[in-house]
């Protein structure tokens, strides 16, 4: 055997660094559009059979099938968000205004009911007693560096909603181009896969994709209907400002907090202005729609990928903390290959996995 000399070891040296070099320059030119890259991916891979339905009913014409998922986009994602987010800006000083008005109203004592509550009934009613003890001045300065947070990030927001529409629109292009060449990009992704991992890195990249559409169904779906169906109760119970309500819980839904932190406190504002029937018919309802995610979003998961639901939704939790908003889906596919791939190792070691017969 050859043995190397120190010029192959520098030059191999010198080619390694090259390469990392090219690498790191590449996603620090690329940077401006990973964000966009990453949600188009997600997009695309969650509605590529929607695509290919059109695709069939539109004369076999990619051209027109792309066209008609790029509008659907725009209607479907880009404009409900931005008018959500635009809604909620639009109404700062309204909500500043009200808080106000609240904080000088005198507060009402709890009604009798209450304290029947199983449970929590009788803590409610200490916590209720303590804040007319404290009177409105009290709530006031405990609620002061809330409000202040909560304005610093409405005045963020409105700056950056201009970026942020921009990226939406850059979003959808790229989408459109991923869709034009949809089965060449997935081939040379399945080919990446089983030249890093054989076999196992290709069933790898089929589940990532079935892990995407999956978490898409779940999380997506699962936000539009808590969030309309909350924005519907609202309405019939006269809430004022249900539609900027309704814009703050499909956020709210998107980021996985649920619709509770809006439905529950405009159930106490109906008691608090001695609506109580009505505020009976939104506690009712409130509590459907707040608790509907239980059984909802891991059904609609279920249908897009065959993976445990802790597993998804450790990777929902988890992604959203560590890479924000567009995490809800990096997460699960993370997870998701590193599943499949320990999965595999630990299983079978020896023989390989059966390779699936077509891209996702």
């Amino acid at each position: 055997m050859q043995k190397e000399t120190p010029a192959d070891l520098v030059r191999i040296t010198l080619g390694v660094l090259f390469l990392g070099a090219l690498i790191i320059s590449s996603f620090w030119i690329l940077r401006p559009f990973i964000a966009a890259t990453i949600w188009a991916t997600m997009l695309v891979v969650s509605t590529w059979p929607v695509m290919t339905w059109f695709e069939a009913r539109l004369w076999r014409s990619r051209s027109l099938a792309v066209l008609v998922m790029t509008l659907l986009l725009l209607l479907l994602v880009v404009v409900p968000l931005m008018l959500a987010i635009g809604t909620i800006v639009s109404h700062s000083e309204q909500i500043v205004t009200q808080a106000k008005t609240l904080a000088s109203s005198p507060i009402p004592h709890p009604p009798e009911w209450v304290a029947n509550l199983p449970f929590v009934g009788e803590k409610i009613v200490t916590v209720w007693e303590e804040a007319i003890a404290a009177g409105a001045p009290g709530l006031v300065t405990q609620l002061t560096p809330y409000a202040d947070n909560i304005a610093k990030w409405l005045v963020s927001q409105a700056g950056s909603v201009g970026f942020l529409f921009l990226q939406f629109l850059l979003t959808i292009v790229i989408s459109a181009l991923m869709y034009a060449g949809g089965e060449s990009a997935a081939l040379a992704v399945h080919r990446f896969g089983r030249r890093l991992a054989g076999v196992h890195g290709e069933n790898a990249v089929t589940l990532g994709g079935q892990a995407i559409r999956g978490v898409a169904l779940g999380v997506g779906v699962t936000a539009v209907v808590q969030a309309g169906l909350g924005g519907i109760g609202l309405a019939i119970a006269g809430i004022p400002f249900a539609s900027l309500l309704t814009a703050v819980m499909l956020m709210l839904c998107i980021a996985q907090v649920g619709p509770a932190l809006v439905m529950f406190p405009a159930v106490a504002w109906l008691y608090w202005t001695g609506e109580n029937g009505w505020g009976t018919f939104l506690l009712v309802w409130a509590t459907v729609v707040s608790t509907m995610d239980n059984f909802l979003r891991p059904a609609l998961i279920k249908r897009g990928a065959d993976l445990p639901i802790l597993l998804i939704f450790a990777g929902v939790i988890g992604g959203l903390f560590a890479f924000g908003l567009v995490g809800i889906f990096v997460g699960p596919v993370v997870l998701a290959v590193a599943y499949t791939l320990l999965g595999s190792w630990v299983g079978d070691g020896t023989s390989p996995a059966p390779v699936p017969d077509k891209p996702a």
